[in-house]
């Protein structure tokens, strides 16, 4: 059985431990957003609802118990997950980026596949990656393919149907944050 805190203490996918989590800082205010909502709305509840299905008797066949102390320690272990997480993170303005020709972290990225159709990327932090969204963690391995390339820049991709080259049509980066 796994320990508990293992997932608490990786670092990134593919990455040693103690890697830095790179992280934007609408993704670290998000975090912390979700870490307060944890800690002051929805634990409180929880803990109220375990208590008063405590305060029943039995609690072998008590419903309201079990899964009240079952979501109990989801929401405990997401905290931890969190916590950790937040003293780790290095929050990174991709806006004062000054190399704009070149990929970096924070970087939206467009570039064209073989079939002449393109996509745009935007590099982020692995807690802010949603790649249906095109927010792609910069530890993925397009992130990484692209990592350092300019405009115009030719570069293959192992994807699960084989090899692909991709071109990089276009990098913008957002205005710095104040």
């Amino acid at each position: 059985m796994a320990d508990a805190d293992e997932d608490d203490q990786a670092g990134p996918p593919g990455l040693p431990s103690g890697t830095p989590f790179y992280m934007t800082a609408p993704g670290a205010a998000g975090l912390q957003a979700e870490l307060k909502r944890l800690w002051v709305e929805e634990r409180p509840k929880v803990v109220e609802i375990v208590s008063w299905a405590a305060s029943l008797g039995d609690r072998s066949e008590n419903a309201d118990y079990k899964y009240g102390k079952r979501r109990l320690h989801e929401i405990d272990r997401r905290v931890r997950f969190i916590t950790k997480r937040l003293e780790r993170v290095q929050v990174v303005d991709p806006g004062a980026q000054t190399r704009r020709d070149q990929v970096f972290f924070g970087a939206s990225v467009t570039y064209a596949r073989a079939d002449d159709s393109e996509i745009r990327i935007t590099i982020v932090g692995v807690d802010e990656a949603e790649p249906d969204l095109g927010r792609i963690s910069w530890v993925a391995p397009i992130a990484r393919a692209l990592l350092g390339k300019r405009v115009g820049d030719t570069v293959r991709l192992r994807t699960p149907a084989g090899m692909e080259e991709i071109e990089v049509m276009q990098i913008s980066y957002p205005d710095a944050t104040p």
